[in-house]
Parts: structure tokens; C-alpha cells; sequence
């Protein structure tokens, strides 16, 4: 489980990708890779990735075909700079939402507008992911915890301050950037709690019970 507030900006070193996934070496960057340990997960532009080469400066990762088909993985390069975020600890400040870096899905920048100190992204929606998507709520871009401040049937806003410019590799889109969306984690549990047929036939619907049973409280 990440929080979406990135630690670091990384590069990558090596990427070798092939018929059965890929394999990739990341420069940490400023990252503290002191306590970090082979198999523990680190947010790589929002995917949670298991380490499992390790040095003093850097990490490496194997990422499966999945993965590579439903992120921006299978087009990124060497030198590339991405977002990085160890998993965080049960004594974590929760500075931004919960993001379990499972992407959803790929999406692209439709535009960029200077406001005041302050720039304006409109991202593309994906049609299925668009029920998860409230206006004030959160969404995660390439591992960033943000507040969508605009919605429209097929695209969104994220109102970004230079702050999250500077410590995040958001000063580096341009129009068509391709980013990893992931969904707000609570949107997609209240779904599956609200189609659960057998279980709400029996109750008659969603009850206290049910959120009860549910976890929810």
C-alpha cells in the first residue's frame, strides 16, 4: 500500500524487455535505500514492483506481460525519469490517499494551461473508468495522489502548484504524454459491495449488516 506522495524522482539505468516480460534497473535517485530490503515493493510510476536485485544506489524489478500491456511500461526507455515511492509504513503521516499501484489503465494529456503560479492538465478519461471518477475526489497519475478539480463525460482536471511540479516528473508532460491512471481504491470496493447480487437478494440490498460484513465499519 503506497500514499501517492512521491519520495523521489528515479532513472531508468537498463530495460530489457522479452517475449516473457521485462527486467529493469533503476536508479533510486535520492531515494533512502537504507532499510530497503530483496522483496519488498517500491511505486514505480504508480506500479507496485517487488525488488529483486538491490545495490546502494539502485534496484531491479521484473515486470510481466500484464503489466507491460496495461501501463505505460512497454514504451519507456533508458534514461528515462519516473516517480518513486516505497510502500508505506504503519507509521506513515497519510499525506495524500490510499493507492494500492494496481494501474487501471493508460491515459493521455489532452492539455496544459498556465493559471496564476499554477498549471492546468486535462487528461482523457477512459469511458470505463469514468463512474470511479468524482469531481473533489482523488485519482493517481503515475503514482501521485491528486484531487480532480474538473470533470466532463471523457476527460478530467488536475490544477497542479509548483511544489508537485518540482519534486515529480509532471514538469515533463507535454500534449499526448501517456501517464498510468489508477482509480480511487474505496470507489472500486463500493462497487463490488454494490453488485454483489446473491448477497444483497438475501439482505435486501445494501444494509448496515452487509457494510458491516463488508468491512466498512
Amino acid at each position: 500500500m503506497f500514499t501517492g506522495i512521491i519520495e523521489a524522482v528515479g532513472t531508468i539505468k537498463s530495460l530489457q524487455i522479452t517475449a516473457k516480460g521485462a527486467r529493469l534497473t533503476i536508479d533510486a535517485g535520492s531515494l533512502d535505500m537504507s532499510d530497503v530490503k530483496l522483496g519488498d515493493s517500491i511505486a514505480t510510476n504508480g506500479i507496485c514492483l517487488t525488488v529483486v536485485e538491490l545495490s546502494a544506489q539502485s534496484y531491479s524489478v521484473d515486470v510481466s506481460n500484464e503489466t507491460l500491456q496495461r501501463t505505460c511500461f512497454g514504451n519507456y526507455q533508458q534514461g528515462q525519469q519516473v516517480n518513486l515511492e516505497k510502500a508505506m509504513l504503519p507509521t506513515t503521516r497519510f499525506g495524500g490517499h490510499m493507492v494500492s499501484g494496481h494501474v487501471d489503465a493508460k491515459t493521455k494529456v489532452i492539455s496544459i494551461k498556465n493559471n496564476g503560479n499554477s498549471i492546468e492538465y486535462w487528461l482523457a478519461l477512459p469511458k470505463e473508468f469514468a463512474h470511479y471518477v468524482s469531481e473533489k475526489g482523488s485519482i493517481t497519475i503515475d503514482g501521485i495522489s491528486l484531487t480532480v478539480n474538473a470533470l466532463s463525460d471523457n476527460q478530467f482536471r488536475l490544477t497542479i502548484v509548483p511544489h508537485t511540479l518540482e519534486q515529480t516528473i509532471m514538469k515533463h508532460y507535454q500534449v499526448g504524454s501517456e501517464v498510468n491512471l489508477e482509480v480511487d481504491l474505496i470507489a472500486r470496493y463500493l462497487e463490488r459491495l454494490l453488485t454483489k447480487p446473491s448477497e444483497q437478494a438475501q439482505s435486501g440490498g445494501v444494509t448496515e449488516e452487509l457494510l458491516r460484513k463488508s468491512g466498512f465499519m
